[in-house]
């Protein structure tokens, strides 16, 4: 039964993907449309229009399994030794580099969050006068 509800939850991101691919393809706007659609699903779940338990399930399963979802770029690559080369020492530096900027980041990010959540937290535990 988890299973059928995590395959429904993750057609349902799909179809927002493909949302998102049409609308950036029929208003000729320069933003992906995986992007677009993360952020119909953003603002479904802001407006409660869905919950999160509906798309849980599956998106954590995607996000589980994202590297596989790699390899095949990573194999293309490997077609392209000239790339891995001088460009290719560039390429990495860059991938390490960005990836350290993200981790900082997201790690202030959470940081930040965390203290918000403990303030409101804190405020609506304390007694109103």
């Amino acid at each position: 039964m988890i299973w059928i509800k995590r395959i429904i939850q993750i057609c349902f991101l799909y179809v927002l993907f493909m949302i998102g691919n049409f609308i950036a393809t029929s208003f000729h706007i320069s933003i992906p449309g995986s992007i677009i659609g993360l952020v119909i699903l953003f603002v479904l779940l802001q407006s409660k229009i869905i919950r999160v338990e509906w798309v849980d399930l599956g998106a954590n399963w995607l996000i589980a399994e994202l590297l596989l979802f790699f390899v095949p770029s990573a194999v293309g690559v490997m077609k392209y030794k000239q790339m891995l080369g001088l460009e290719g020492v560039k390429i990495f530096l860059i991938i390490i580099l960005s990836t350290i900027v993200v981790m900082i980041f997201t790690g202030f990010t959470a940081e930040i969050l965390s203290k918000l959540r403990k303030d409101v937290k804190h405020e609506s535990a304390s007694p109103k006068h």
